[in-house]
């Protein structure tokens, strides 16, 4: 695949639960579900240092794994400090793909921990496991892990023509490809034939498994889709949907910028078609 529209697998973080104490490391510091805001000469976003993370109290920290021969730890912090704090979503145009992807791990592993004090079957306390990501109640033995939500995403195409929609979040004028949440019992394919038709009216097939990108919005994994129309007129599911039309590849509205899987998806058949994206 083209680096251009669907970036290769990222295999510099090595995961893990237990660190092993090398010295210098990373620290990915959360403060009610926000990521702490710092740059570098580049005014890329960078993780906080050790020094930095002294003016914080009471935080907690989880072991995430290793980026570059430093280990890496998602941090929650019980107060601001003197920092300023933002939502990730925020710097998603100054961050590195690998830092964007550790940075939304850390946000899930702190709301995890954060939501998982007690169980939820017979009110315990919960420790953490020494074994795996995840805590354990005292009473019951009963597991949490973190919460991960499985979405699709999905580009439907017709020769030189794509469905794209514009949710009611969306700015004015923006509009990019259907996207929806597996529900209990479904494959992922039924999931992108339910969720098109449910969101557009349309009928799709030949559908197309591209890629995935970790989502952490707050805990979404999204599964890229290309699907092919097969019959339907475009009806909103008004309540979701704010406008949908079918757009020429030559003439696309304003659409996602290329960090979004849904770019990904829309650059690649526009490749696909030998049209420039």
């Amino acid at each position: 695949m083209s680096e251009f529209y669907w970036p290769e697998p990222d295999l510099s973080f090595l995961p893990g639960t237990k660190a092993a104490g090398l010295g210098e490391a990373s620290y990915f510091v959360c403060h009610n579900n926000n990521i702490l805001q710092l740059v570098d000469e580049n005014e890329a976003w960078r993780p906080a240092t050790l020094e930095e993370l002294g003016q914080f109290e009471g935080v907690h920290e989880h072991y995430m794994g290793m980026l570059g021969g430093k280990e890496c730890f998602a941090v929650e912090a019980s107060g601001p400090g003197t920092a300023g704090f933002s939502n990730l979503r925020m710097n998603i145009q100054n961050i590195d793909r690998t830092l964007f992807n550790l940075a939304g791990r850390a946000l899930q592993i702190c709301d995890w921990y954060r939501c998982h004090q007690f169980c939820g079957r017979c009110g315990e306390a919960t420790t953490e496991s020494q074994s795996d990501r995840s805590t354990v109640c005292a009473g019951c033995k009963l597991n949490f892990y973190p919460k991960l939500s499985p979405s699709i995403i999905v580009l439907v195409h017709k020769g030189d023509e794509v469905l794209l929609g514009r949710n009611h979040m969306f700015p004015e004028g923006l509009f990019s490809t259907l996207a929806g949440f597996v529900e209990p019992g479904e494959s992922i394919e039924e999931t992108v034939i339910r969720e098109v038709k449910e969101e557009v009216g349309v009928n799709v097939s030949n559908l197309s498994y591209r890629g995935s990108q970790p989502w952490p919005f707050p805990n979404s994994l999204m599964l890229g889709f290309h699907a092919e129309y097969q019959s339907g007129d475009i009806v909103l599911q008004e309540d979701e949907i704010a406008e949908a039309d079918w757009f020429p590849c030559t003439d696309l509205p304003l659409i996602p910028g290329k960090f979004a899987i849904s770019r990904w998806l829309i650059d690649e058949y526009l490749s696909q078609r030998g049209i420039p994206a």
